[in-house]
């Protein structure tokens, strides 16, 4: 794709500024910044003034990153998955195991929640016959 290609397709694409994107996402300035500073994001484009232009694909990304800060993934995981993609295709087999390893783990974490919601429901059942029987005469 030839420069003046590649600058049209970015003309047509729509930006975000750090503002928008931190009302967009509930992430706030300072993580956005942060997320850049550790490489967790890919390098956010800059308008001429130098404020940080987001795009729909950094979007997605701060998305996927939400949904990997959900499964515990550590912040070193995320930042080492973050360079795999950016290192490219030869990287895949590792990225899907960093994933299923993570994967495991939200598995097993799931397992003692559910054992746990079982001990909770049994408590709160208790309580409930409980009080049920003190209001009957």
């Amino acid at each position: 794709m030839s420069q003046s290609q590649s600058h049209s397709l970015s003309l047509t694409q729509t930006r975000y500024t750090i503002s928008e994107v931190e009302a967009r996402t509930g992430l706030s300035q300072h993580t956005l910044r942060w997320y850049e500073r550790i490489g967790l994001m890919p390098h956010v484009d800059r308008s001429h003034s130098g404020q940080r232009r987001f795009t729909d694909k950094d979007l997605e990304w701060l998305g996927f990153v939400g949904k990997l800060r959900a499964t515990g993934m550590s912040v070193a995981d995320m930042v080492r998955y973050a360079e795999l993609v950016r290192e490219g295709e030869h990287t895949v087999e590792e990225r899907r195991e960093l994933l299923e390893r993570t994967r495991r783990e939200v598995r097993a974490r799931i397992g003692e929640l559910t054992d746990a919601l079982a001990v909770l429901d049994y408590k709160i059942d208790m309580y409930t016959m409980k009080t049920v029987r003190r209001g009957q005469p």
